[in-house]
C-alpha cells in the first residue's frame, strides 16, 4: 500500500483535464503509442463530438521514481456543474487531487465548487496550471490568484502544458511526494466502496469499487451491504483503460467486480461490497443526488414503452445521477417523469436515449418543481407538489405558489460589469456581494429564482462577457412566485409537451417567442392550422400556417372556366370533411420537440 496513490484531476470546464490525462498515459507507457488519440479517457461518442467530459473515468498508471515501482491510480472527472456529482462520488475514492487552473483563463467559478469538494473530503490539492505554453498564458498573475484561493506558496504551483507535455513527469513526481498512501480501516475482511458501475449484456452489473481493507479475487461469495444481495465475484480486474482483469484486488486499490447480476435496482453507488461473512455495518457512502430539472419522455409510438423503461433503466446503470418514474398522459400516453441536475444533463440523457437506444422521443419543456396551496375546489387550503406544467392549476384556484431559489456564484472581467446588469435585472437576480478576484475581475454573488437560470440564463451570460464569465450555483431554499401556465394549441388542441410555467410579467413577450418559434419549425399540413399561445384565461399569440396547396385543375386545359370551379369546390368540401372526422390532428415530428426544448 505504500506504493499506490490515489488521485483524481478537478478543474473547470474546457481547462484541459483531459488532455494531461493522455500525457500521463503516455509518459507511464500504460498506452501504447499507435493506440495513443486525443482524449483517451473519453470513450463516449458524445463526449469526443462535443470535447467534454461527461463520465468519471477511472485508469491505473505504473511509474518508477527512486528505483521503486509506483501504482498510480487517476480518475478523470468531469468540469461541467450538471455533472458535479459524478466529481463528488470520484473524490470519495481518493486521497489527493491536481487542481488544475488554465494559465489563459484563470480561476473560474466551477474551480470553487469542486475545490470545495475536496476540501470537505480532506484531500490533499496539488494546484497545476495548464496551457503554460500558450501565447495567451498569463502565468504570474493566474499564480498570484491560486495563491489567494489556496493561501499557498507560488513556487507550490506546478507548470505544465498537456499538449507538449511540459512539467508531466515533475507533476507525477509531485503526486508520489505530495499525497499521502492509502490508509486501510480496522480489520482483515474485505470490505469496499462502489463509486460507479455499468451494464454489460453478456456480464451483467460491472461494479467500480476502491478496495477499504482486505482483497478480493474471482469466485468470492460477496455481498451488498446495503441491498442485502449475495453474489459470486466472476471477475475482478484494474483500469488500464480498458478492463484488465488480474488475480485479486486488495487495500487501497481501484478496480471491479464483475458480479453477473442482470437485474436493475440492486448495485447502488455508495453501497458496500465486502465478504459474505462480514459483520461490520456499510461504509459511509454518497449523499443521494438531488434532481432540479424535471421534464417527461414519452416514445413517440406506445409500441416503444417497453423499450423506452429497459434503455432508462440500462442508462440508469451508467449515470446514477438522474431519476425517473411512470406517468400517463390523456394526449401523449404512457411515459416517464425525469429528474436531472440540469438542462446539458437533460439534454445528454435524452440525446444518449436517441443514439444508443434508437428511440424517436417526445420531450416535455423542462421545468423545476412548485409548491402550490389551493384556494377554491375540493382540494382548498392543501398543498401540493407540481412536477410538470401540464398539471399546474389553472389562474384562480391557487391561493399561493412557492418555488426554488439559487445562490449563484459568477466570476467576470470588470469591463463586461455594465453589460451583465440588465440581464441579471431582467432574469430578476439580487445582487448579494461583489468583490475584485485578482487583477481585473470580479467576483458577483446573487440569488435568483432556478426557473430564470434555466431560461437561457447561462448562455446569455456567456454572450453578454464574449465568453469570459463563469458560473456556478447551488440550490437555496422555497420563496413565493408570481408564476402562471402557458399552453400552446395546435389546431385548437392543447400539446401538454409545449406547456410552461413563466413569470406573469413576461408572459406576453414569451407566448409570442414561442409561437413565432414553432410557427418557422412545424412541418405545413394539408388543411390551414392555427398556432395560439393561451394564458390567464384568455389567447395571448396567434399564428396561421397555411395548408399545402395542390392545383387539381392542373391536367385540364381550355373549355369553360366552371369546369375549374367545380373542382375547386370539391377539394375544399373534401378538406372540411377531413377536419370534420377528426383527421385534421397535427402529427408532430420528434425533432420539433428537440428544437422547441433548445435556445
Amino acid at each position: 500500500m505504500e506504493n499506490i496513490r490515489n488521485f483524481s484531476i478537478i478543474a473547470h470546464i474546457d481547462h484541459g483535464k483531459s488532455t494531461l490525462a493522455d500525457r500521463m498515459l503516455e509518459i507511464t507507457g500504460t498506452i501504447e503509442k499507435r493506440k495513443m488519440q486525443d482524449q483517451v479517457l473519453d470513450s463516449m461518442e458524445l463526449e469526443r463530438e462535443r470535447g467534454i467530459t461527461i463520465k468519471m473515468q477511472p485508469v491505473r498508471m505504473k511509474y518508477k521514481y527512486e528505483g521503486k515501482e509506483y501504482i498510480l491510480n487517476l480518475i478523470d472527472t468531469p468540469g461541467h456543474i450538471d455533472f458535479s456529482y459524478e466529481v463528488s462520488r470520484a473524490l470519495k475514492a481518493v486521497e489527493g487531487s491536481i487542481l488544475l487552473v488554465d494559465a489563459t483563463q484563470g480561476v473560474q467559478a466551477q474551480t470553487l465548487t469542486t475545490l470545495g469538494m475536496a476540501r470537505e473530503s480532506g484531500l490533499k490539492i496539488i494546484p497545476v496550471l495548464s496551457k503554460v505554453d500558450s501565447p495567451l498564458a498569463r502565468v504570474e498573475e493566474i499564480k498570484a490568484e491560486v495563491v489567494k484561493l489556496l493561501d499557498c506558496d507560488p513556487s507550490e504551483i506546478l507548470e505544465t502544458s498537456g499538449k507538449t507535455g511540459i512539467g508531466v513527469e515533475d507533476l507525477l513526481k509531485e503526486v508520489i511526494n505530495k499525497i499521502p498512501a492509502p490508509t486501510p480501516i480496522e480489520g482483515n475482511a474485505f470490505r469496499s466502496l462502489i463509486f460507479d458501475f455499468k451494464y454489460s449484456t453478456h456480464k451483467g452489473v460491472i461494479v467500480f469499487i476502491r478496495v477499504m481493507s482486505g482483497s478480493v479475487s474471482r469466485n468470492n461469495q460477496l455481498i451488498f451491504k446495503v441491498a442485502k444481495e449475495t453474489f459470486n465475484s466472476i471477475e475482478t480486474g484494474i483500469f488500464s483503460p480498458d478492463e484488465k482483469p488480474v488475480d485479486s484486488l486488495s487495500a487501497g486499490e481501484i478496480g471491479y467486480i464483475v458480479t453477473g447480476i442482470k437485474e436493475p435496482g440492486i448495485a447502488s453507488v455508495g453501497d458496500t461490497v465486502a465478504s459474505f461473512n462480514d459483520t461490520n455495518p456499510p461504509l459511509h457512502g454518497y449523499m443521494l443526488p438531488r434532481p432540479v430539472v424535471w421534464a417527461s419522455i414519452y416514445p413517440e409510438s406506445q409500441d416503444d414503452f417497453t423499450t423506452l423503461k429497459q434503455s432508462l433503466g440500462k442508462l440508469k446503470l451508467s449515470d446514477s445521477s438522474f431519476t425517473f418514474e411512470e406517468e400517463s398522459s390523456g394526449a401523449l400516453g404512457r411515459g416517464f417523469r425525469c429528474g436531472f441536475l440540469g438542462m446539458l444533463h437533460l439534454e445528454i440523457i435524452t440525446e444518449r436515449l436517441h443514439r444508443e437506444f434508437s428511440l424517436d422521443l417526445v420531450v416535455t419543456m423542462p421545468t423545476i418543481t412548485y409548491e402550490v396551496t389551493y384556494k377554491n375546489g375540493p382540494k382548498s387550503g392543501k398543498t401540493e407538489i407540481i412536477y410538470s406544467p401540464a398539471y399546474f392549476p389553472d389562474e384562480g384556484l391557487l391561493s399561493n405558489i412557492r418555488e426554488p431559489w439559487v445562490v449563484c456564484t459568477i466570476i467576470t472581467p470588470s469591463r463586461f460589469l455594465p453589460n451583465l446588469m440588465p440581464l441579471f435585472y431582467e432574469h430578476e437576480a439580487e445582487l448579494q456581494d461583489s468583490e475584485n478576484f485578482g487583477g481585473d475581475r470580479t467576483r458577483l454573488v446573487m440569488k435568483m429564482p432556478l426557473r430564470e437560470l434555466m431560461r437561457n440564463f447561462f448562455d446569455k451570460l456567456k454572450s453578454a462577457s464574449s465568453g469570459f464569465a463563469s458560473m456556478s450555483y447551488e440550490i437555496e431554499g422555497m420563496r413565493d412566485a408570481n408564476v402562471v401556465r402557458m399552453d400552446i394549441l395546435v389546431a385548437d388542441e392543447v400539446v401538454p409537451a409545449f406547456s410552461k410555467v413563466i413569470s406573469r410579467r413576461i408572459v406576453e413577450e414569451e407566448a409570442k417567442s414561442s409561437v413565432e418559434k414553432l410557427h418557422k419549425i412545424l412541418p405545413r399540413q394539408m388543411f390551414v392550422m392555427k398556432i395560439q399561445a393561451r394564458a390567464l384565461g384568455r389567447i395571448i399569440s396567434s399564428e396561421t400556417v397555411k395548408a399545402y396547396s395542390k392545383d387539381v385543375t392542373q391536367h385540364m386545359y381550355g373549355g369553360d372556366i366552371t369546369r375549374k370551379m367545380k373542382l375547386r369546390e370539391k377539394q375544399k368540401k373534401g378538406k372540411k370533411k377531413m377536419k370534420e372526422r377528426g383527421m385534421g390532428t397535427v402529427d408532430i415530428p420528434h425533432d420539433v420537440f428537440l428544437k422547441m426544448m433548445r435556445s
